[in-house]
């Protein structure tokens, strides 16, 4: 089924082209995205992320169709073009027209119109030879998953009995998800209110919902009042094991100083905030992330104490008065949020997982200290290799015998509708890639 652009696509297919350019070089798309021309922006995310997604296959159609590699930026040209036509089912556009208009594009720069012939060769033989093209591709992992080979070999080793599904589940486009602030509103409320305007909308977890259909967060009801915000399932359960296992003093009315040691973007610091007698101290290394953290809070009706510090260095920002629970979500290869963010596993390299690793050791044992005898701290990170999970907290926990394990969740697998048995009272919970660990101080 084609549909019919609001632009020319060639347009989208230049600034998709741009911007993949970029990434290959290293940058990340949360930054190039916001360079586009705003009437471009919301087609050129879209596919550049499908262009992401299909990257392997598209760098394996090169491989097929040329005798050697093209140069920049034909090489990204191509991986775009690729990309979207080498979708099977329902595709975006005929195959004239996206041949056309992309070879529109290297007519239209300087830099790609000697290479025009060679791009609309290519293209035209993909069309023609595609059944064929794809099938000789099976064989190769990276062309098949769409992930580098180092990353499906180690998910391979790590779950085998799974691997399969969590890439399968890192290629799909993840839904809207939200949670509902239930210290304004209650979550059936909000989608009521969401279902009179229109919008379709289902339960998630304990307080998510979820938008069945793409939707701007300011076209949202009660987004700009505070009354949710942008949450993934799987990062909502952090405040939600917190929480519980302080419930004994929320119920007392005592007074609860939390530590949020890696704030930004703030969803976990105000979700915090929706409990009675909470008081958070929020931190992130980086200015202009802390902002973002005062933004979040000032925008969902909350105070947290926001300081601009590296969690690991006391000295730089602790008062020296203890804290009864520590919230840390580390630094982390995000491996388990590539569907939200799919040029994560084309920037990292194998080698960032060890050094993250040691940054999640360096600030665990670090805001273990000015935490209080009794109190809990939650560790969690958005990956599901094991080296930033469960081999850091086994590392801590033999060189720290006042620590204890709480709960375990683990590594939450990225999953589509299902909670894994873990919160049976609740709706099915549609989330990202985590890990879970609460640990005690005994």
């Amino acid at each position: 089924m084609t549909k019919t652009p609001q632009l020319a696509l060639w347009q989208q297919l230049k600034e998709t082209q741009t911007c993949l350019q970029q990434v290959l070089q290293g940058a990340s798309t949360s930054q190039i995205l916001l360079e586009v021309p705003i009437e471009l922006r919301a087609a050129t995310q879209a596919l550049l992320f499908m262009t992401l997604r299909r990257l392997g296959t598209a760098r394996g159609l090169i491989k097929l169709l040329a005798n050697k590699p093209p140069k920049e930026p034909a090489h990204s040209l191509l991986c775009v073009a690729l990309a979207v036509g080498s979708v099977v089912e329902e595709p975006m556009y005929s195959e004239f027209t996206l041949v056309s208009q992309a070879v529109e594009v290297a007519n239209r720069n300087p830099l790609l119109k000697p290479q025009a012939a060679f791009i609309n060769a290519c293209l035209r033989r993909f069309m023609r030879e595609k059944d064929s093209l794809l099938k000789a591709l099976e064989q190769d992992l990276e062309s098949k998953w769409n992930h580098p080979t180092w990353w499906i070999k180690l998910l391979k080793k790590q779950y085998p009995d799974n691997w399969e599904s969590i890439l399968r589940a890192n290629n799909e486009m993840p839904p809207l998800s939200l949670r509902v602030n239930l210290s304004r509103i209650t979550r059936r409320e909000l989608a009521l209110m969401w279902t009179e305007k229109g919008i379709a909308n289902q339960f998630c977890g304990s307080q998510g919902l979820i938008i069945n259909s793409p939707i701007g967060v300011n076209q949202i009801p009660g987004f700009a009042e505070g009354l949710c915000t942008v949450q993934d399932g799987g990062a909502q359960l952090a405040t939600q094991i917190l929480m519980d296992a302080l419930a004994t003093q929320q119920m007392q009315g005592s007074r609860i100083k939390i530590l949020d040691a890696c704030a930004a973007p703030g969803g976990k610091t105000t979700h915090l905030l929706e409990f009675p007698n909470v008081e958070v101290t929020a931190l992130d290394v980086d200015p202009s992330r802390c902002r973002k953290v005062e933004d979040s809070c000032a925008r969902m009706g909350v105070k947290a104490q926001v300081i601009c510090a590296d969690a690991a260095d006391l000295g730089s920002w602790w008062d020296k008065e203890l804290f009864d629970a520590v919230l840390l979500d580390a630094p982390c290869t995000a491996s388990g949020i590539v569907r939200r963010h799919p040029d994560i596993r084309w920037l990292r390299r194998e080698a960032d997982i060890a050094s993250l690793a040691e940054i999640q050791a360096r600030l665990l044992r670090q805001t273990w200290h000015v935490l209080k005898k009794g109190g809990k701290l939650l560790f969690c990170t958005c990956s599901v290799f094991k080296q930033e999970g469960e081999a850091g907290i086994q590392s801590f926990l033999r060189s720290n015998t006042d620590a204890s394990i709480c709960t375990q969740l683990g590594h939450l697998l990225p999953t589509l509708g299902t909670n894994g048995g873990l919160l049976t009272d609740n709706e099915p919970i549609e989330h990202d890639g985590f890990f879970y660990t609460l640990l005690q101080k005994n």
